[in-house]
């Protein structure tokens, strides 16, 4: 049976099963939603061998071809599954560690990764140091045998549920922008650290401050060389929109559908100015597809096109759109209000209409 189809059965049976009331929990905006049930739906992942399939088969994964990982997400997003919580540590670190981990480090993380039991996060931007990530100011020192961090992150995702966090910071006193910068493998789980969740427009809190003081780490559990961390980094975020996100235009669509169905309930549908943007959204969801997932013109479109469609769900709502009922959003409300962060994270649309300037046209900076 092709990789497609025995996704397609794994998926219902559990969807259908065990994991029922896990369909459709989570994502953007969602992460709070069955959070305990979607970490145990991760370790069935695992168990199962659905979790990170283009790994070499030696750490778990099925060295699956491009064309088969593309089949399974298309799959997963089919089926309504719930959003993965461990994907910071199987999309962005797991690929980082394959190629510039050591051996040790790898035998070390890979494995409870791919089983689903150990999550990461991501320790990049800083109050003082978002978009410009060179200009970061958390520091490490290498004392007996231990990195000892002092600084702070923020807008760290999933940070107050993350076992580990890979981290950037200065270990060369006196460096600037990208030299004397270090990557770190930094256990969450100690008296150095502290998370305070941030909370948003839509009064969850996925994202967090992480706070470093004297927290420790293994003289070995650097990725890299000492004041090599500029490159890992980047290699890192080189894995963050891979063949992950394809399944990401399934859900956008049924996005899509929800706001149809809720502007014909409301009789929005009605107005001929609605229903036009309503139109040209319909359009560029079809254009979507022709983009690469792991281009800057790939995440200003799709981020610019689904702050968009959030401002069309509110409109949809007509007047009902502007009432949380018994204090709840609705879910065209919490698509409208999480959406304005799209254009900011994860690249705001200022730093990829920089990068289109310079690495795609050539302009100069």
């Amino acid at each position: 049976m092709a990789l497609r189809e025995q996704a397609r059965a794994w998926l219902e049976a559990q969807l259908g099963g065990e994991f029922a009331a896990a369909r459709g929990l989570g994502g953007p905006g969602r992460e709070h939603e069955g959070f305990e049930l979607r970490r145990a739906w991760e370790r069935a992942l695992g168990k199962a061998g659905w979790t990170c399939l283009a790994w070499p088969e030696a750490y778990g994964g099925r060295a699956a071809s491009l064309a088969d990982q593309i089949a399974f997400h298309e799959e997963y997003a089919r089926a309504g599954a719930p959003a993965r919580v461990g994907h910071i540590g199987e999309t962005l670190l797991g690929p980082t560690l394959l190629e510039h981990g050591t051996d040790a480090q790898r035998r070390r993380f890979l494995p409870p990764i791919q089983r689903g039991e150990e999550l990461w996060c991501q320790g990049y931007s800083e109050p003082d140091a978002g978009s410009d990530l060179a200009a970061v100011r958390t520091r490490a020192e290498l004392r007996g045998g231990e990195w000892v961090v002092h600084g702070q992150k923020v807008w760290t995702s999933l940070a107050h549920v993350a076992d580990w966090i890979f981290v950037l910071c200065r270990t060369e006193p006196g460096s600037q922008r990208h030299r004397g910068l270090s990557y770190l493998l930094v256990p969450l789980d100690q008296p150095g650290v502290r998370v305070r969740p941030i909370v948003q427009l839509t009064g969850d809190s996925e994202f967090n401050e992480v706070f470093f003081d004297g927290a420790r780490t293994d003289a070995e559990l650097i990725v890299g060389a000492p004041g090599a961390g500029w490159r890992i980094a980047m290699a890192t975020l080189g894995h963050e929109r891979g063949v992950s996100t394809l399944g990401q235009q399934l859900g956008f669509q049924r996005e899509y559908d929800r706001v149809v169905e809720a502007a014909r309930r409301s009789g929005v549908l009605d107005d001929p100015v609605f229903r036009d943007a309503l139109v040209r959204s319909w359009i560029e969801l079809r254009l979507m597809r022709h983009r690469s997932p792991g281009s800057p013109t790939a995440k200003l479109y799709w981020s610019e096109w689904h702050r968009r469609l959030g401002e069309l769900a509110q409109q949809a709502q007509g007047l009902d759109g502007l009432i949380a009922a018994d204090g709840e959003l609705n879910d065209l409300q919490r698509l409208y209000l999480f959406s304005r962060a799209d254009t900011i994270y994860a690249g705001s649309s200022e730093i990829q209409r920089n990068l289109i300037a310079e690495r795609v046209l050539g302009l100069p900076r």
